[in-house]
């Protein structure tokens, strides 16, 4: 993207400026000129709520290619950079982390139920979706 400028005349780079402390990253809310030589597609996938699994395992596989420079198209660091630990399992993108509720529901036996039992679990289990929902949002 970058190199667009220079091939395209009526192209401009832009960027948001941002402030870097460790492997934190704070956007500024600030557009300046110019193009960038660092991703910081790591940090915005961390702001973005994706599980902490993913966000090490993404950060493993950066260093990883950083070191081979495999792909020809990473610039190393200037600074030395220890990996990040192994993650203890990986997880794909959108793979759901276990559900109290949801266990519950696949454990329970429908055809033992009389009408009313099932519509009252149902009311039961909706209702702690529910509370798990907005105590989700508070943290």
């Amino acid at each position: 993207m970058n190199d667009l400028e220079e091939s395209l005349p009526r192209a401009k780079n832009y960027r948001i400026a941002v402030k870097e402390e460790g492997d934190r990253v704070i956007f500024l809310r600030k557009i300046v000129p110019g193009g960038t030589d660092r991703s910081y597609g790591i940090q915005v996938a961390r702001l973005a709520g994706l599980p902490q699994e993913v966000v090490e395992r993404a950060k493993q596989v950066l260093w990883s290619l950083e070191q081979s420079n495999s792909v020809g198209m990473l610039p190393r660091r200037t600074a030395p950079v220890k990996p990040p630990p192994a993650p203890t399992a990986q997880l794909t993108l959108f793979e759901a982390l276990p559900n109290p509720l949801v266990d519950e529901l696949k454990a329970l036996d429908i055809e033992s139920l009389s009408p009313l039992d099932a519509l009252n679990k149902l009311a039961e289990l909706q209702a702690r979706a529910r509370a798990q929902e907005k105590q989700d949002k508070k943290d």
